[in-house]
């Protein structure tokens, strides 16, 4: 079971298309979209390729692939126009028979603000447009960064999820960070 995590497109056209064709790459049980879907916040530049409109266009279509939370630049008319729902603080989905995932975009439940999981359990955010993949207190943090916006010298970047761990790959479908899942404390 994969998934394709995507976070922090804000708008950005060539984000959208990295999500689709990682739907084609992959081919993944479901796309988990962390948030910040068409809008750049007032505090980033406008992404070079800013086209909201078209982002609605493209993602419209695989709505019944994607899982989406609702990130601090997305509003409620952001769902008027999308067809996947998106005014979730979280969402929870389960990771084998092991692992649950809770996602979140991150500037409600952070790192540093954590809901109640398990050892072994992930927490999955983005907001910081930072990659991380890192076990702290027997908890996965994982960040696959921003599809558009990427901050702290790293490249634009997204996530691939699955029972073995999390691997965070450029644009261009190379790896750049990965840790595997164990049961080790």
């Amino acid at each position: 079971m994969n998934y394709l995590v995507i976070s922090d497109i804000h708008g950005s056209l060539s984000g959208a298309e990295a999500l689709l064709d990682g739907l084609d790459r992959y081919e993944p049980e479901a796309v988990l979209l962390l948030g910040d879907v068409l809008y750049h916040g007032p505090r980033n530049d406008l992404p070079e390729d800013y086209r909201p409109k078209e982002v609605i266009r493209l993602l419209n279509p695989v709505a019944e692939h994607i899982y989406a939370v609702r990130g601090n630049c997305d509003a409620e008319v952001d769902q008027m126009v999308l067809d996947f729902a998106l005014t979730a603080d979280y969402n929870q989905l389960p990771l084998g028979r092991k692992r649950k995932i809770f996602m979140s975009h991150g500037h409600i439940y952070s790192p540093e603000h954590l809901p109640k999981l398990c050892p072994g359990d992930i927490f999955l955010y983005g907001h910081t447009h930072i990659p991380r993949a890192e076990r702290k207190d027997g908890i996965f943090l994982l960040n696959p960064g921003s599809i558009s916006l990427p901050k702290g010298g790293h490249p634009k970047t997204y996530g691939i999820l699955n029972e073995e761990g999390f691997t965070i790959c450029t644009e261009d479908h190379q790896a750049y960070l990965s840790l595997e899942f164990t049961d080790a404390q």
